[in-house]
């Protein structure tokens, strides 16, 4: 059969130039796209500049374009901001200015531009790209350029990335930032949750967002608070009676907690900005500690800026609590970028860079977007027009059109909150008489907490009586079980680890106590949340359905795993958690060697047999390699490293960093490998190990796993309302079929449930990996960036889609 594959290595930069900016505001995580970009763009044999300053360099020209080299991007990823610079350019907005920037570009051979930015840097770039030939047309008239010059640089190519905190750009899941914005916001709120325990305190806290309620609302699904408010959906009218009565009612359930998340710029629905207003007397709730988040700029009714000390006075005045107040204004923007947002950016990064190769003079400007798990492009006008779109519907109060324009995973982010945060009274639940029973299993995994909080205030706001099983089916067969309340998970989202308790313990030898304790409370339908002990526990009750009737109910495993082995899912919760830990440890340890020269440093991952978080680590990290069991290696492989290592301690880079998952091999160990490079590279550069070992495991869970598992969990539970009417005959709930024990997994782009027992021929049980696995795609893109020939599959690249047709493939979005 002939070979289907696209290679990058057809693709050839020879003879390109490259030139790179960012613009706007600054997000973290554009430095790591830069580097892409510039080691892509030199390994294809291009010229890569760098435009310092944004548009403003490009203006002035001079000595702020730059080429770069591979090493002068080196130290680049852990670094927040962008060091190439970004300025706002009134300049560039003139026919002059960009007169200017064309002649720049021109005598230094640049035709291909990767704009990393706002919507308006884009459409900034976009414009420039239209007026192109007439701008040469001008230079070869005032005698600026040749006619020879103009041919040969007639036509210029734009591919954008989206650079923005705010995560208000149409077209893709995620912008570069965003995820790094998310830890600051959520590292302040749990900080402040853990310093006013023991306090009777309110706390005034102003974030950013601009036009786009995207930060509030996952910041707000992330920590669990009461109320959130967002310009794309403004309360009704009423809305300050209903939040101070639902905060009454909290504290009455035992809450020791409420917070209220403000969006920038949210309004109520007559558009008047939400403002003190909303703050009503509530003396007689004693709670221990209230945060009000407020965005920066927020202004009142009567247009005037509220300030966080007029805040913080209208608190004590109204409601006599002793305040505080936290600003966080560019706090959000800044520290050490995120390990989603280094991951995003380099492969973003790589894949501008192959889109500016494969494009011809008719190809339309695209933007290098984010589709679930899988980097697309789409043209970038469709996605500013999308933008605009979205404020436009704003403007004229066409509320519920903007929310749906901002996307499907936007809106599940909305309902999703609107499921948890609002708890109903008894008369306003619907009837059901079912018992659904909820379990952690296998090892602790950040997320599983968010997840179970998820599942058991979806579970009883759909009517169910939720239970919780300690221990997991250890806990489940010797009876640990017991009804579990909305008020009881209140405050889990930030916990790490498993509060139920979890054990790798699998059913089988136990299932007739199983079974007994399932008819003893009657349970009518399982949710498991776990590792790979749940997919075999799973696997194991289904097969006890023909001896015990009690376990022929609707089950559903949702994965949580740091190692991100499960099949049938290409995300686990818990796996972004260990990731952080892996890249934050790295940071930590090549900043060690910044004062001594020639070091290399062998650390050691957890994940089994899965490679996973040594893969995915190592792109975070700038690793030289990563050895994982999924692609075999041997002596010759560990000495071409050697060779290779020794080769770039030759370079101004003079640090080396090597990764291996713990299963990696049984003869090569870490203790080999470290021995083996101290001893080829004597004279050359020292080695040291670590093993990371536990803390992989440990930690508050990041943004990412707490949302993911809060969603996928919701999703689960609905789920499991339908397969419950479905099954329920005659007085009863019987479930036999295959598709009544599923495993609900993230494939590619959407959220689906598989039944299990389809799941085991992509399975390799002895090794307890998935058969294939969709990472291994990124391995190649390591080696690139760490200066190593390889062969990269492109075959899922130059695929222009657009925005309407991802649209349309987003309807299981989380």
């Amino acid at each position: 059969m002939p070979d289907t594959k696209k290679y990058f290595e057809n693709l050839t930069g020879t003879g390109k130039c490259i030139g790179v900016l960012t613009s706007g505001g600054d997000a973290q995580g554009m430095n790591a796209a830069v580097r892409a970009v510039v080691r892509m763009g030199i390994y294809v044999g291009a010229k890569v500049y760098f435009i310092h300053e944004g548009y403003q360099g490009m203006v002035d020209g001079g000595d702020n374009i730059k080429e770069a080299s591979w090493e002068s991007v080196s130290s680049m990823l852990q670094v927040g901001g962008t060091v190439i610079g970004s300025a706002r350019c009134n300049d560039f907005r003139s026919h002059e200015g960009r007169l200017h920037a064309a002649l720049n570009l021109v005598q230094r051979g640049i035709t291909n531009l990767c704009v990393i930015g706002g919507d308006g840097s884009l459409t900034g770039a976009n414009l420039f790209r239209e007026e192109w030939s007439g701008l040469l047309d001008e230079l070869v008239q005032s005698g600026q350029i040749s006619e020879e010059a103009a041919q040969t640089h007639s036509a210029l190519h734009i591919v954008g990335m989206v650079g923005s905190i705010d995560n208000d750009f149409c077209g893709t899941d995620m912008t570069i930032g965003t995820d790094s914005a998310l830890h600051r916001i959520i590292e302040v709120v749990d900080a402040i949750m853990t310093t006013a325990q023991s306090h009777q305190r309110t706390f005034v806290l102003e974030v950013m967002g601009r036009h786009c309620g995207y930060l509030a609302l996952v910041s707000a699904l992330a920590c669990g608070a009461d109320w959130v408010l967002i310009p794309e959906k403004p309360p009704k009218d009423g809305w300050e009676e209903q939040m101070c009565h639902k905060l009454s009612e909290s504290r009455l359930r035992g809450s020791r907690l409420n917070i209220i998340i403000v969006a920038e710029r949210a309004t109520d629905r007559h558009g008047n900005p939400i403002s003190s207003y909303a703050v009503k007397d509530n003396r007689a709730d004693k709670k221990r500690l209230n945060i009000i988040i407020v965005a920066e700029g927020a202004i009142d009714q009567n247009n005037k800026p509220i300030t966080t000390d007029y805040i913080k006075d209208l608190v004590v005045g109204c409601l006599g609590f002793d305040t505080r107040v936290t600003i966080l204004g560019h706090v959000q923007r800044g520290g050490t970028p995120s390990a989603f947002d280094r991951i995003l950016a380099s492969r973003m990064g790589v894949e501008a860079v192959l889109a500016l190769l494969e494009a011809s003079p008719g190809t339309p400007a695209c933007v290098v977007s984010l589709c679930g798990n899988q980097a697309v492009r789409v043209p970038l006008m469709e996605c500013v027009q999308m933008t605009q779109e979205v404020q436009k519907a704003m403007d004229e109060k066409r509320f519920e059109e903007a929310v749906k324009l901002r996307g499907r995973s936007f809106e599940n982010n909305l309902n999703t909150y609107k499921l948890l945060s609002h708890h109903k009274t008894d008369a306003e639940l619907p009837h059901s008489s079912f018992n659904v029973a909820v379990l952690n299993v296998g090892a602790p995994a950040a997320g599983m907490n968010a997840a179970v909080r998820s599942a058991v205030r979806v579970g009883i706001t759909e009517g169910h009586t939720m239970f919780a099983v300690n221990d997991g089916f250890e806990g489940f067969y010797k009876g640990q079980i017991k009804e579990i309340k909305w008020g009881d998970v209140g405050g889990w989202t930030g916990q790490g680890g498993s509060l139920l308790g979890t054990k790798r313990t699998l059913p089988a030898k136990h299932v007739d106590n199983i079974a007994e304790q399932m008819r003893i409370h009657n349970i009518n339908a399982l949710l498991v949340i776990g590792g790979f002990e749940a997919y075999l526990g799973l696997m194991e009750l289904q097969a006890a359905r023909s001896k015990h009737a009690e376990l022929c109910v609707p089950m559903v495993m949702v994965p949580a795993t740091v190692s991100n082995n499960i099949p049938g899912s290409d995300l686990s919760i818990g796996a972004d958690t260990a990731l952080n830990a892996i890249t934050d440890t790295c940071d930590r340890i090549k900043q060690s060697a910044s004062g001594t020269k020639r070091r290399v440093f062998i650390i050691e991952t957890m994940g089994g047999y899965c490679g996973y978080l040594a893969t995915v680590g190592g792109l975070a990290a700038g690793a030289d390699a990563a050895y994982i069991y999924e692609e075999p290696f041997d002596i010759r492989d560990l000495q071409s490293n050697v060779e290779h290592l020794t080769e770039k301690m030759k370079t101004s880079i003079q640090r080396g960093l090597v990764l291996r998952n713990e299963n990696s091999s049984e003869n090569y160990t870490t203790d080999f490998i470290y021995q083996l490079y101290n001893e080829e590279g004597k004279g050359v550069f020292d080695c040291r190990k670590n093993v990371l070992g536990h803390m992989q495991q440990g930690g508050a869970p990041s943004p990412f796993d707490r949302n993911f598992g809060t969603k996928i969990a919701a999703k689960a539970v609905q789920w499991i309302s339908k397969k419950l009417k479905e099954f329920y005959r005659e007085g009863r709930v019987f479930a036999n079929t295959e598709d009544s024990a599923c495993l609900l997994g993230m494939r590619r782009r959407a959220l689906v449930f598989q039944p299990v027992t389809q799941l085991k021929d992509d399975t390799d049980f002895v090794h307890r990996i998935p058969k294939e696995q969709w990472w291994l795609k990124l391995r190649p893109l390591m080696k690139i960036l760490a200066k190593y020939k390889t062969s990269y599959d492109v075959s899922d690249s130059g695929q222009l889609e657009h925005i309407v047709r991802l649209r349309a493939k987003d309807n299981s979005a989380i």
